[in-house]
């Protein structure tokens, strides 16, 4: 197939089952697209004039050139596998080294036709400043300290409850498989802990205590916001994502007019159109903010409340496609 036409193009992996809905979304709108799954471009082939700024990749079956795309939606790209490869020799990660390095300069290439681009997605990664911009914006933020030394913990736990959380990373290999680290109540520490908490930092924060946590998916200038009854569980009450528990509810809201402009305020600051933000009721009705993942996960929103956030992102590809 060879389209020779605008269309969108979505840069993510096969597994994705979130760009599963805005496939669907731009099918049912007979949008042409064309999906690049990054682990096997190494399949085919690619043009490149630094010059001009041609590009184009060809594999068996499409051909896409830089030139057709209108817009585009940087998902989770992986990275690419080269074929017949073990993935560790020498010329392997050579070979994958050097795609990485081309796919970085497509990224470029595309520019302002970025959904979010992804130079920005990685800067809004940054949770301190985060927590900085969502005071700004008129959030309320719990007191918050990010350190490795007991003396610090132990003077700002006098402060009341506090819960610790990763500063950047929330998967760990143990025993060569992955587990989560979820954000958790922080007991007793002591001398004992001393050399672990100097390993590395982490984030300390007052806990809140919750009505229940709220998940706001803001697109453009829409907000999907959803209340997530974590506090009629037990396992869920400080981390609503712990026992992937399925009987937590998710209900759709209304938020004050306030805090859903705080919400697009924030994302648009980051120079972003999506942001899956994490927020809290506390008890007494405080609207806490979290944190906020710039490319976060947002599929299974949609299919338990069915809230249209697929069709609000294909709209901003539109809308991003007609400039």
């Amino acid at each position: 197939m060879n389209w020779k036409t605008t269309l969108f193009f979505i840069v993510t992996n096969k597994r994705d089952l979130t760009t599963d809905f805005v496939i669907r979304e731009l099918n049912q709108r007979s949008l042409p697209f064309y999906r690049l799954n990054t682990e096997d471009i190494t399949g085919g082939t690619v043009a490149f004039d630094p010059v001009s700024g041609a590009f184009a990749i060809q594999n068996r079956i499409d051909q896409i050139e830089l030139q057709w795309i209108s817009a585009a939606y940087f998902r989770r790209p992986e990275v690419p596998i080269v074929p017949g490869g073990d993935g560790v020799s020498g010329d392997d990660k050579y070979a994958t080294s050097e795609w990485n390095a081309l796919l970085k300069s497509l990224y470029l290439l595309i520019g302002d036709r970025w959904f979010s681009h992804p130079k920005d997605i990685l800067l809004a990664e940054d949770k301190p400043s985060q927590l900085r911009l969502a005071h700004r914006v008129g959030f309320g933020v719990p007191e918050t300290i990010i350190t490795n030394d007991l003396d610090t913990l132990q003077r700002f736990m006098i402060g009341g409850h506090v819960i610790g959380k990763p500063l950047r990373q929330a998967l760990v290999d143990v025993g060569g498989c992955e587990q989560v680290i979820f954000t958790s109540l922080i007991g007793e520490v002591g001398e004992a802990d001393r050399e672990a908490l100097r390993k590395s930092p982490a984030i300390f924060q007052r806990h809140i205590t919750k009505q229940f946590d709220i998940r706001v998916t803001v697109v453009g200038r829409k907000t999907f916001p959803v209340a997530i009854h974590s506090q009629d569980h037990e396992e869920t009450e400080t981390d609503w994502r712990r026992g992937s528990n399925l009987h937590v509810v998710h209900e759709p809201i209304r938020l004050p007019p306030q805090i859903a402009a705080a919400c697009v305020e924030f994302v648009r600051r980051q120079n972003l159109r999506f942001g899956a933000i994490d927020l809290v009721l506390g008890q007494d009705g405080t609207y806490w903010f979290l944190e906020c993942n710039p490319n976060g996960q947002w599929a299974w929103i949609e299919n338990r409340t069915g809230l249209p956030i697929a069709a609000a992102i294909v709209d901003e590809l539109l809308e991003i496609a007609a400039r």
